[in-house]
């Protein structure tokens, strides 16, 4: 089942205030961006953040699946997860910021 668009509106309003996070619709989902950067997939109104030890160290249980069928890993927070926004944030931003640069083409 894709993400519906009131999930996305849902938690944008949780991370306004944790910068710059921004989504963007993909094959019926979506990625979300810090700054410009992916750090994350919606998927099935699953958040699925890409897997640093920042963000692991934030989450009380961390809990891995994959966004779609042959995915890596992701760092897995439900719809319930969401409801803190302040830690949300937190995790969201450090994940964010302990992934490389991109690299300039």
């Amino acid at each position: 089942m894709p993400t519906s668009a009131s999930t996305i509106e849902f938690l944008l309003d949780q991370l306004r205030n944790a910068g710059p996070v921004t989504t963007r619709k993909m094959f019926g989902e979506y990625c979300l961006y810090y700054a410009g950067s992916p750090v994350g997939l919606v998927c099935d109104d699953q958040l699925y953040l890409k897997p640093t030890d920042a963000g692991r160290a934030l989450l009380s249980e961390p809990c891995e699946g994959a966004p779609y069928p042959g995915a890596k890993p992701h760092l897995l927070l439900d719809a319930d997860a969401w409801e803190d926004a302040p830690t949300l944030c937190r995790i969201v931003r450090a994940t964010a910021l302990a992934l490389p640069l991109k690299r300039k083409r």
